[in-house]
């Protein structure tokens, strides 16, 4: 009876002993997996029928120019066919041909970045504003997840999670591009090992993709933190609060000459404030509104490449975006914990 009783003593001390809580990197796991499959039509889907299609359009025009080539009887490229083009041409232009194409190939990652910029926009705007909307909110708050990790798990959804599945599809759409090119060059005699698939060439488009990855979430961060903000305060239409309020303000400045205090002009604001809070999201924004320079590469796979995209991090404009951005996102955090109405 005395051991009987001793076990049931263990087993109520056990019972007794309170769970140890959830780890707070355990939360945001499963509020970023959360996102995910809630939005998976965007972060997933998306691209990879942005990519689809583009594959579509360029197997269509390959297949186009082949039968009219036939027709018209000339079914080799300038009179030649490409083995005997290549034979031809020293080693240099060889060089320079196989440059050329990888850099027409980092293109075929053109249309699923451009679909990311839309998906991660839109995404920001309304994911705070549809739960109060759909009163999801109400359950969400039930749950012992805080209003901080619930805005992080967005804002990394939105900085890091879509953009390294953007990158990873955008990387089969140049492995699918070369493949349709190497169909096209052995069917004209060509060798597609030594025309597209030059040693690192394809390596280094997605290594220039994948180290971009860094810069977009810092860039991108002020649109985020902006969009957030208007989804977490606006009642009603939080896509006109988030484009009229930066937009009138630039008409306002324009209209009263704000920026000649500064030295600056209108277009100034209209290009690093507007432009940037608006359209930070796409990728390779930063290269445009900073007018970055990348004319002068001797040739695509070079290291300059990325030195020059890093060179963005040694600008203040970068960090005052990020600092701003970072501001903002505080601020959702704070509207989300008293804004729940419908």
């Amino acid at each position: 009876m005395n051991a009987a009783n001793d076990v049931v003593g263990m087993d109520a001390g056990k019972s007794a002993v309170p769970r140890t809580p959830p780890h707070p990197t355990h939360k945001l796991k499963l509020l970023l997996r959360r996102e995910f499959w809630e939005h998976k039509g965007g972060f997933f889907w998306a691209p990879i029928w942005a990519g689809g299609i583009s594959l579509l359009l360029t197997t269509m025009a390959l297949i186009f120019g082949e039968v009219a080539a036939r027709r018209s009887g000339k079914t080799t490229i300038n009179g030649l066919d490409l083995s005997l083009l290549t034979e031809k041409m020293s080693p240099e232009d060889v060089r320079h041909l196989a440059d050329g194409i990888s850099m027409s190939t980092a293109t075929a990652m053109f249309w699923p970045m451009l679909v990311l910029g839309f998906v991660v926009f839109f995404y920001c705007l309304g994911s705070l504003f549809d739960e109060r909307k759909d009163r999801s909110v109400l359950f969400w708050k039930s749950l012992p997840v805080s209003d901080r990790d619930t805005v992080l798990s967005k804002a990394i959804s939105a900085l890091l999670v879509a953009p390294a599945i953007a990158t990873g599809v955008g990387v089969a759409c140049m492995i699918a591009f070369l493949l349709l090119l190497s169909l096209f060059v052995v069917i004209h005699h060509g060798n597609p090992f030594m025309l597209l698939w030059s040693p690192g060439n394809l390596l280094f488009n997605a290594g220039v993709a994948i180290a971009a990855i860094p810069i977009y979430a810092l860039w991108a961060l002020p649109t985020v933190g902006w969009l957030l903000l208007c989804s977490a305060w606006s009642k009603s239409k939080p896509f006109l609060w988030a484009i009229m309020i930066p937009v009138f303000a630039g008409v306002f400045i324009s209209w009263f000459d704000l920026m000649n205090s500064f030295d600056l002009s209108s277009g100034w604001f209209w290009k690093n404030v507007v432009a940037h809070l608006l359209g930070g999201v796409f990728p390779g924004s930063w290269v445009m509104v900073m007018d970055m320079k990348l004319t002068n590469l001797r040739h695509f796979p070079d290291m300059n490449v990325i030195r020059s995209m890093y060179s963005v991090m040694a600008t203040p404009q970068l960090w005052i975006g990020a600092a701003a951005g970072v501001a903002m996102i505080t601020a959702a955090i704070r509207l989300r914990r008293w804004r729940d109405e419908g």
